[in-house]
């Protein structure tokens, strides 16, 4: 199959190169701003690492911002890469910080000596034009229990008051949250630290904080995760926990591991950002992939890899659970109408669509090109590769649910997410079909409504 194929329709990827983290998410003005970890020169070794940007008006029909990097790593204090960060809107633009990672030259173990962790802020009037980099913070500048290993800067504003969160890993090999207080955002002092109770990880990435009806959760990556029997194996693992009531991240909160949450239960998915929206939503957006991983992030002979997920709308659920849908503007992009009864098969001329089915009783699936499966049965949900060569490396994950009562399945060339009983559930994997066209095969009792889906990445590139 041409690899074309696998370019996505509305899952932001690269033009060419590598892609990761979402960073810097924000709306200015009514524009929709996504940056992203980006390495156009990927698969040359040592390719540099900066920020790619996407603009949106509606959060469907995007645009690519420039032709290489947003913010590049050009100044001594990123020589190793222009590393994730996050945006505040402010009077006058918007503020983006980030981390510049510096790896010395030597011998080095880079976790407790060889490596600067730079904290950085650009300014912005538009999301589009950069100004000049400033740094914030420096190694001497975090606790002394902090190894080099701290980054990732979470920054929102209370009042009079900014915040900024940072994960870090201490001299103990222990993941936690800095948090740092600021009266007008450039001048930063320690405040505190949010920890769990019981050592969860060595390294804790992408803090984010989340606040919906009056309570605060931490999503965060915890690193060293392989051994605990959810992990499937995978080191880098991407969750959240909710903070206890009447508590604040901001308070550096003790938070309970044991209430850890995965945001997303696929083989394809890291380092969530959030960000509330003009309207008042909050929406998340993560990587399609994984920093670590016994599959494959691209078949040979691509020129690009990985994709962000759709944004998602958060929202809270019961018993400290946030839910997750597609954002509604993605329906914007729905086509020609099908119904699928039990049993039955469609083919459609594209690998996209938009897939949803209610009432799905107690056991039932839909197959996709006879190679990847989505089952459930008493409440668990599966995602199995019958073709070593679809998934690439992928083999099977089930998460469960007390029951499913409903299911939506987006395909979009070489990205599938699920997301069950409104957004309860959540999987998100990569695919490289080999088929030029997508077959469905219904296999449950109730039935299916798919659309044909548009391309929001119609002349992005």
């Amino acid at each position: 199959m041409p690899h074309g194929t696998w370019r996505n329709g509305f899952h932001l990827m690269p033009p060419t190169g590598w892609l990761n983290d979402p960073n810097g998410l924000c709306q200015l003005g009514g524009t929709y701003h996504v940056f992203h970890q980006y390495s156009p020169d990927w698969p040359a070794p040592s390719a540099p690492r900066g920020w790619g940007h996407f603009a949106s008006d509606d959060l469907v029909h995007w645009r690519a911002v420039g032709d290489g990097f947003a913010i590049a790593p050009d100044t001594p204090d990123e020589a190793s890469g222009a590393y994730s960060g996050c945006a505040v809107p402010v009077e006058g633009g918007v503020r983006i910080y980030y981390t510049g990672n510096v790896k010395e030259a030597g011998d080095f173990d880079y976790v407790r000596d060889g490596r600067r962790s730079v904290q950085i802020l650009v300014e912005s009037p538009d999301g589009c034009q950069m100004g000049e980099k400033n740094v914030l913070l420096r190694n001497a500048d975090y606790p002394a229990f902090c190894t080099r290993h701290v980054r990732d800067p979470k920054v929102w504003r209370e009042g009079d008051t900014w915040w900024m969160i940072l994960g870090a890993r201490d001299v103990d090999d222990r993941g936690l949250v800095l948090v740092l207080r600021s009266d007008d955002g450039l001048r930063w002092e320690n405040a505190g630290t949010v920890r769990p109770a019981e050592p969860f990880g060595y390294m804790w990435e992408c803090p984010d904080r989340v606040e919906l009806e009056g309570r605060e959760w931490l999503s965060f990556c915890p690193q060293g995760m392989q051994g605990l029997p959810w992990a499937n194996g995978i080191r880098d693992q991407a969750g959240y926990v909710p903070v206890a009531a009447g508590s604040r991240v901001s308070e550096g909160a003790v938070v309970d591991a044991g209430a850890f949450r995965r945001w997303d239960c696929g083989f394809d998915f890291y380092a969530p950002q959030t960000f509330v929206d003009e309207s008042g939503r909050t929406i998340l957006i993560a990587w399609m992939g994984l920093p670590e991983a016994d599959f494959e992030s691209a078949p040979d002979g691509m020129a690009w890899c990985h994709c962000l997920t759709v944004p998602r709308e958060v929202t809270a659920g019961a018993g400290g659970a946030l839910l997750q849908r597609p954002v509604a503007e993605l329906e914007a992009l729905r086509g020609a109408r099908h119904e699928l009864a039990a049993g039955g098969t469609l083919e459609l001329a594209e690998h996209r669509a938009d897939v949803l089915l209610a009432g799905a009783g107690r056991a039932g699936s839909l197959v996709l090109d006879d190679a990847l499966a989505i089952s459930w049965e008493d409440g668990t949900v599966r995602l199995t590769f019958a073709d070593d060569r679809v998934g690439c490396g992928r083999d099977e994950r089930a998460a469960s649910v007390d029951a499913v009562r409903d299911l939506r399945v987006l395909v979009d060339s070489s990205a599938v997410e699920v997301f069950v009983n409104g957004g309860e559930l959540a999987l998100a994997t990569r695919w490289f079909p080999r088929s030029e066209r997508l077959t469905l095969v219904q296999r449950g009792q109730a039935l299916l409504h798919i659309w044909e889906m548009g391309d929001g990445m119609a002349g992005t590139y």
